[in-house]
């Protein structure tokens, strides 16, 4: 958004994007999991094969310890025992390794869809919507949400895969063995509960929290960023860096408290796997006292305890994670529970007439001050017409509505279907100059793209580059110049040959340089089409069929530039300082 409106890129006039519910959750991953079902059900096989292969380790061992005290062990015993327990870990190991694999890219798949459709819908919600959320918001849901997720992939899929057979299969294997065993272990699931209770109730609200606060952080950052100008024009660094502070403190600050919440979680998962260590011994200490049990397998049966507290300590632990996970998918899921705003009520154009805007008003933020106000405007098809005055008199938010971009508060306004809108703000994408000159028109043949370059008189582009239409530039290969970058733009609007184009200040940040260089591409990009220009220089305004002069939201003047000058009003005034080459005079 342009500061000719008075209200800086990235302000937040909300409380931000909404954060979905559990049920919520539950339903979108379900969703984009169904089409690996197959997948998860070889996880599920697959799984329960591997971790049952690892119980051969405790059984051999508990027959060993037994033939021992009996003194029928032998070498080719010991040796049997060895190469089974060698071959069940070797066989275990690979299933679980796979499993974990096909585990992890079900994970990543689903992570993939739930990526793709943040991005889409953030895409398309209106411009109006994602201020007032704020665009901080966006990003930190689109970049830190998202990086939280993946980072957590290595230490989740193993945790859970693992954890879940290995106590199945081993709760299964110690009531086989005996069932007080079994019961024995169940004592300790009270503390388990309990503990996972406590975790579950304390932690999810001290997480939501701290992705808010980051989410703060981002939005500090995002504004000071995009404000730099400002910052600098009005000596706001030091106000700037204690708001970054202060929002920086608050993040360590509920970080701290997250860290705590672990530390208080692992200390009851030690008292947990102390109980049940204490139940196994005492239960075999009395089975084998009533000659119900041996040694051995009072053995296999604490082997096989032992067993569980690296999964179950890690799935535990995961948990913890994946209360910061889930957090952040409801961040993520939330943005595409954002309703669509009601659709404003549209206007009739009229036969010859491509834009009517009737009794508009706007502001920003149902709080805001109006930033238009009763503005009237027709544009008859095919006519070209300015729009120029002071900075904060609504251009470009008069630009912003004709084009779609906001909805109005009252009145209405009506445009052609296939519109678009070029601002000064123009953007080059990673990518090569063919991917950049083609996004209006994914399907134009190198010919088409070179002939609008030629259109706008740019022709000369391609030949500048390392490698003609295939050099990458953007952020990750060769930097256009201002210039450039707005030529692209432009030979872009006449690739997409909409019925309205909109130029809001399209050709300003090039600087006087080439100035009429970009007035003439321009020119070209609107030969045959109808034209709205909010015009940086009056030069551009001239060369329009009638220029509107806008004044603290308001139609202030209307008329050709002829008939401006010689009523001697505003437009006059602008014209004269403007051809005299000063500063228009204070108002």
């Amino acid at each position: 958004m342009n500061q000719d409106d008075g209200m800086p890129a990235g302000s937040a006039a909300g409380p931000g994007f909404p954060v979905a519910d559990a049920a919520t959750i539950r339903r979108e991953v379900g969703r984009l999991a169904r089409p690996h079902l197959p997948t998860l059900l070889t996880v599920l096989v697959l799984g329960v094969l591997s971790t049952a292969t690892t119980l051969v380790t405790p059984v051999v061992i508990g027959a060993l310890v037994d033939a021992v005290r009996t003194g029928t062990a032998t070498p080719a015993g010991v040796a049997w025992t060895a190469a089974a327990m060698i071959v069940s870990t070797a066989a275990g190991s690979a299933g679980i390794g796979a499993t974990i694999m096909l585990a992890g890219r079900c994970y990543h798949a689903v992570l993939a869809g739930l990526r793709e459709q943040l991005v889409g819908r953030g895409i398309s919600l209106p411009q109006s919507v994602t201020e007032r959320a704020g665009t901080g918001d966006l990003v930190s849901r689109s970049s830190d949400d998202v990086g939280e997720i993946v980072d957590a992939a290595p230490q989740i899929v193993p945790a859970v895969t693992t954890a879940a057979f290995t106590i199945v299969v081993t709760v299964a294997g110690l009531s086989v063995l005996d069932w007080r065993y079994g019961v024995a272990l169940l004592v300790t699931l009270p503390v388990y509960v309990w503990t996972m209770r406590w975790y579950l109730r304390t932690a999810p609200a001290v997480y939501r929290a701290e992705r808010a606060a980051m989410s703060g952080r981002a939005q500090q950052i995002v504004e000071s960023q995009r404000g730099f100008a400002t910052v600098l024009g009005f000596g706001l660094a030091e106000t700037r860096h204690r708001r970054m502070q202060d929002a920086s403190w608050t993040v360590s600050g509920h970080t701290l408290r997250t860290r705590t919440v672990q530390n208080m979680f692992g200390s009851r998962l030690t008292g947990a796997e102390f109980l049940g260590l204490a139940a196994i011994l005492l239960v075999g200490f009395h089975l084998i006292g009533a000659g119900l049990s041996t040694v051995g397998a009072a053995t296999t049966a604490m082997l096989m305890f032992l067993r569980l507290f690296g999964p179950v300590y890690g799935f535990l632990l995961a948990l913890d994670q994946m209360q910061s996970v889930f957090a952040s998918l409801g961040r993520m899921i939330g943005v595409s529970t954002v309703p669509d705003p009601p659709p404003a009520p549209a206007g009739r154009a009229g036969p010859g007439t491509a834009v009517r805007v009737e009794r508009v008003g706007f502001r920003y933020g149902p709080d805001g001050p109006p930033v238009l106000d009763g503005v009237d405007l027709t544009v008859a098809t095919g006519e070209r017409v300015a729009v120029v005055g002071p900075s904060g008199a609504g251009k470009t938010t008069l630009a912003g509505l004709v084009a779609g971009i906001h909805d109005p508060g009252s009145g209405t306004v009506a445009r052609p279907a296939r519109t678009v809108l070029i601002t000064q703000e123009t953007h080059v994408f990673a990518g090569s100059l063919r991917e950049n000159l083609t996004l209006a028109a994914a399907d134009a043949t190198d010919d088409e793209v070179v002939a609008a370059l030629g259109t706008i008189g740019a022709t000369g582009l391609v030949g500048q580059l390392p490698e003609g239409l295939d050099t990458e530039v953007g952020a990750r290969g060769t930097a256009l110049t201002p210039a450039q970058a707005q030529q692209v733009a432009l030979a872009r609007v006449v690739l997409a040959d909409p019925d309205l184009a909109i130029l809001d200040e399209a050709t300003a940040e090039a600087g006087s340089t080439h100035s009429e260089q970009l007035d003439r591409a321009a020119d070209a990009a609107l030969r045959g089409r109808t034209g709205l220009v909010v015009a940086h220089r009056l030069s551009q305004a001239r060369a329009c069929d009638r220029i509107v002069v806008m004044d603290r939201g308001r139609v202030a003047e209307i008329g050709t530039h002829d008939e401006l000058v010689a009523a001697g009003g505003r437009y006059a005034r602008l014209w004269e300082s403007w051809s005299a080459g000063r500063p228009a005079p204070a108002r």
